[in-house]
């Protein structure tokens, strides 16, 4: 099974299964004496793991990160680091009645066809619970980009219908995390609560829209062909379960413009510009702006509602969503967004490093 290795010159590699013993992921490339330990991995962590709120599954992973290796008195050895979260509250038996039947809008179908056999506890290694692991290296990447001084702030701008309206620029950033959606605009904040509760009481879900911004981006990182920064960024984001969509900049509202309300006119210096509608990124590579792009996401497949499915057997099913859900994937995916970007960001610094 290839595909489980992401990036170049700093490349992770996940492991796992949802309800299986743990999930952890392989750090390969990190650069030694970055000062790294269990607390800073686990405050990312803690972001992501589930049980937080009403909004949320309820399933309850403490999400403890456990150093195997590539660590030696709080710093990195330059040596590949090993992280293990092991699975606490795994509850195969919940999806028992999965064995035979294939659920609505998940990889059940798809993953058989494959490989000929499926973990169908939870999906397996389709299963969003494998994201923990790429928190974890986030982490990690985060630390090597504050060396530069590379902040990325990323936040839910939307769910369902609703959405917030004031560009990124006009929102405080540093308080996403204080609340339960994500959400720095308390007006939107109340009504997606109130869209949230209705969906989850109809046994329904909902997806939406998370923007991401990383300010003090110098200059120069990316490659122009294949290896396009924002491409890159893309990839990173598309990989995410349930992710539906990317855009970067102006994204598609560039369709309906004219070069000249397009292009992004030099300010004071080549560094600066009157707008950023390239979305920090031209050519493939940073030009010093923000960079600032939106992922969206699907509604979350399981619905505790009654569906028409087929078995293995293609015998007609009736299938209602059995265990721990999430209504909506968008606030929990926030962590999510912000270490693959990270990821990205870091690796495209080594190698920028490597190229001078």
């Amino acid at each position: 099974m290839p595909g489980n290795s992401f990036g170049q010159l700093l490349r992770i590699t996940t492991f796992g299964e949802s309800h299986g013993p743990a999930i952890g992921v392989v750090i390969d490339g990190c650069p030694p004496r970055l000062k790294v330990n269990e607390q800073i991995i686990q405050q990312d962590l803690d972001k992501r793991k589930p049980g937080q709120s009403a909004i949320t599954t309820s399933r309850q992973e403490d999400d403890r990160v456990e150093i195997l290796s590539g660590m030696f008195e709080g710093k990195t050895l330059g040596t590949p680091i090993a992280l293990l979260i092991r699975n606490k509250d795994a509850r195969p038996e919940d999806y028992a009645h999965l064995k035979e039947t294939y659920r609505p809008s998940h990889a059940d179908f798809t993953y058989e066809a494959k490989y000929g056999i499926r973990d169908h506890r939870g999906g397996g290694r389709a299963s969003a619970r494998e994201t923990a692991a790429r928190v974890a290296a986030g982490a990690i990447a985060k630390v090597l980009l504050a060396k530069e001084k590379v902040h990325i702030a990323t936040y839910v701008s939307r769910i369902g219908k609703v959405k917030v309206m004031s560009p990124y620029t006009e929102l405080d950033l540093s308080g996403v995390y204080t609340n339960d959606l994500r959400c720095p605009d308390k007006a939107s904040r109340e009504k997606m609560m109130t869209l949230l509760t209705k969906a989850r009481k109809e046994g329904d879900t909902l997806g939406g829209i998370i923007t991401c911004v990383v300010r003090n981006c110098p200059a120069g990182w990316g490659e122009p062909v294949f290896d396009k920064l924002h491409a890159d960024l893309a990839k990173a984001m598309m990989s995410i379960n349930a992710a539906k969509g990317f855009e970067i900049g102006s994204g598609f509202a560039a369709a309906e413009m004219k070069g000249s309300e397009h292009n992004d006119q030099f300010g004071s210096t080549a560094q600066v510009t009157l707008t950023n509608n390239s979305g920090g990124i031209q050519g493939g590579i940073s030009n010093g702006m923000d960079i600032w792009f939106r992922v969206a996401f699907k509604p979350v497949a399981t619905l505790m509602q009654k569906q028409h499915s087929v078995d293995k057997h293609g015998k007609p099913v009736t299938l209602e969503g059995k265990g721990r859900h999430d209504p909506c994937v968008v606030p929990r995916a926030v962590p999510i967004v912000e270490a693959m970007a990270a990821l990205v960001l870091a690796d495209h610094y080594l190698r920028w490093k490597a190229g001078r």
